[in-house]
């Protein structure tokens, strides 16, 4: 390979590499899942590179990557699955009556850290746009709608595209767009009755909503239920996927907390930034090698100064070198400090 051809060949990964993460956003508001999600955006890279030659110019090389990026993405859904939260599937469980039956993974709505998803941008009502639209009742919404639909939503409602551009992306007319976004649209609106938990949290936290996560770890690492109670909205939801199993209410949640759930005492929480919204990667002691086993990505609704959902996604061989976090606490670590 020449010099000449060696660089040019470099100087075309760095330009499709600066899309991925954004690529990855709009792949993961389609999908539903962190790694489907950059499973379409690596085979988008590959296709690109590939066929880099017959790409002619007659669009931006965005633009020409976000039409590889939804052909993957809507091959990829012909199968129809919709990925879920646990409340999307049935009815919200007593606690005498609860069990933990699991689903198979490709059930669920997966988490993603933010800075896999959000890149950066320097206008502030842009940032809170992106951020709303990962969010865990957002993306739930999302998966509630047909592939082309879901497409057209996002590329012109958080993306902003022109309708214009985006019927030229899809191959169809700008009122088939227009047609499809009004469908979408009204889909979301027959949801608008369900809390649109998290939808308050500020950006970045206002001082009321970092002094309750401060009280909110105090209060779980403590295993403190009386004090965890004070900080639930009344009709606070709890998750724990891969397990269909959903609480309601905050004598639930901290009855579940302290029978089925009590092996969580004592665990220490480290801060992560997930789906837009404040969480925590949960470790909980470790009885056979000493210090902390990870157990849970934990991420938390606020809405009014009360904690209105916390979801336990429990999967942590998949969840946790996703974030960046190490698979072990030790005892007296300071890594219980570190922020990802």
């Amino acid at each position: 390979m020449s010099d000449g051809t060696a660089t040019t060949t470099t100087d075309l990964d760095v330009r499709l590499e600066k899309h991925r993460v954004e690529l990855t956003g709009y792949c993961y508001r389609m999908l539903g899942s962190s790694f489907e999600a950059e499973d379409a955006v690596q085979d988008t890279m590959v296709r690109a590179w590939r066929s880099y030659e017959k790409f002619e110019g007659r669009s931006s090389l965005r633009s020409w990557l976000y039409r590889i990026a939804t052909n993957v993405c809507l091959d990829m859904l012909t199968a129809g699955n919709k990925r879920a939260r646990p409340m999307d599937l049935n009815e919200s469980t007593p606690l005498a009556q609860a069990a933990l039956s699991p689903r198979p993974d490709n059930t669920w709505l997966e988490p993603m850290p933010d800075a896999r998803v959000l890149p950066t941008v320097e206008d502030p009502a842009e940032a809170a746009v992106a951020k709303e639209s990962v969010r865990l009742a957002f993306m739930a919404a999302l998966q509630q709608l047909p592939a082309k639909q879901r497409a057209v939503l996002i590329l012109r409602e958080v993306l902003a595209w022109k309708a214009s551009e985006v019927a030229e992306l899809l191959d169809t007319s700008v009122a088939s767009v227009n047609s499809a976004l009004q469908r979408a649209r009204a889909t979301l609106a027959e949801r608008e009755g369900e809390k649109a938990a998290g939808a308050a949290v500020s950006d970045p936290l206002d001082p009321e909503q970092q002094k309750l996560l401060d009280r909110y770890v105090a209060a779980f690492e403590g295993y403190d239920m009386t004090a965890l109670t004070a900080l639930l909205h009344e009709d606070a939801v709890m998750t724990m996927p891969p397990f269909d199993l959903w609480l309601t209410g905050h004598d639930d949640i901290t009855g579940f907390m302290t029978t089925l759930g009590s092996a969580c005492e004592g665990s220490r929480l480290v801060p992560v930034q997930v789906n837009g919204l404040p969480g925590f990667a949960q470790y909980k002691p470790d009885p056979e090698e000493g210090g902390y086993a990870p157990w849970a990505v934990q991420v938390l609704e606020i809405s009014d100064g009360r904690l209105t959902g916390f979801h336990f996604f429990l999967d942590t061989k998949r969840w946790f070198p996703l974030f960046g976090l190490p698979l072990h606490l030790d005892a007296e670590s300071d890594q219980v400090e570190k922020r990802v």
